[in-house]
């Protein structure tokens, strides 16, 4: 393409070699890291412990990434596994400083391989059934509008949004705190 006003010009990739149109969520991978956030959700979250499939981490960590890269529901995680470039840095983070022992005990997570880099729609669905308290919702479904009961999935995830917070305060100290409430409607023809 001819160049434009701005000192850049577009060019065509003749071979598929790893780009990503998702390259600002490695940052996001970073800070996870960094703030300790993967490491809490080792910690405190314990829903698919001890079974195979997708662990409590990667699951989370795939929907935290599919909200920052605007996915507006499950299904949209095939966006993320569709991008090479991304799904290949995902992967080298997944094991980042992992030792031997644990590399072999996550490919051992996953009867027939792990063909996947993000979890599929259906198994994220599965997981978030777990957070799901059927006797809150009768609640709900009678008083309209309450505070549901924590289950004991939900208190772990408690528990990592403190930690995620106490590392904020650390870094940021506040002493006040602006709950953002977005009044943007998503239309949508789901039942």
């Amino acid at each position: 393409m001819p160049q434009g006003v701005l000192n850049y010009k577009y060019e065509e990739e003749k071979k598929s070699s790893g780009m990503t149109a998702l390259a600002g969520l490695p940052v996001y991978l970073d800070f996870s890291y960094i703030s300790g956030l993967y490491d809490s959700i080792k910690k405190q979250v314990n829903v698919r412990e001890n079974v195979q499939g997708w662990s409590d981490l990667q699951v989370l960590s795939s929907l935290i990434l599919l909200n920052i890269a605007g996915g507006d529901c499950v299904d949209d995680l095939r966006i993320l596994e569709k991008d090479e470039g991304f799904v290949e840095v995902l992967r080298k983070v997944e094991t980042y400083k992992l030792p031997r022992k644990e590399r072999r005990e996550l490919e051992r997570r996953h009867k027939k391989g792990m063909e996947r880099t993000v979890p599929s729609s259906s198994s994220v669905f599965r997981y978030l059934s777990k957070y799901h308290n059927e006797e809150e919702e009768k609640k709900r479904i009678a008083h309209k509008a309450f505070i549901p009961e924590d289950n004991e999935y939900l208190k772990g995830l408690k528990k990592v949004n403190g930690d995620f917070l106490s590392f904020m305060q650390v870094k940021s100290p506040e002493k006040k705190a602006t709950l953002d409430m977005d009044a943007t409607l998503v239309e949508s023809n789901k039942e």
